[in-house]
């Protein structure tokens, strides 16, 4: 059975950085691409970032040079590291499996003064 967990978000204020992190279970978590996804208050789901099983990163436009998404194999941990944070920015952060959609619990990001 396919297990995502989400933790690391918290409140912060703008400017400020967090690293999520995802720790999955149930499949050959080398094998496969990570996603983050995030969900804004009252809006859908949205892309982030994604990374590949060998490595390959790619971003959204709206993070591009603020996120950066890492991968350890050996502890089956996809992370975000998320830096200069905006308020819109806020929002409920997944990660998923490539070609799966189904998530975790997710981990809430709240960018506010």
């Amino acid at each position: 059975e396919v297990q995502l967990v989400e933790s690391g978000g918290g409140l912060v204020q703008p400017g400020g950085s967090l690293r999520l992190s995802c720790t999955a279970t149930g499949f050959t978590f080398s094998g496969y691409s990570m996603n983050w996804v995030r969900q804004a208050p009252g809006k859908g789901l949205e892309w982030v970032s994604g990374i590949s099983s060998s490595g390959i990163t790619t971003y959204a436009a709206s993070v591009k040079g603020r996120f950066t998404i890492s991968r350890d194999n050996a502890k089956n941990t996809v992370y975000l590291q998320m830096n200069s944070l905006k308020p819109e920015d806020t929002a409920v952060y997944y990660c998923t499996k490539g070609g799966s959609t189904q998530r975790g619990q997710g981990t809430q990001v709240t960018v506010s003064s």
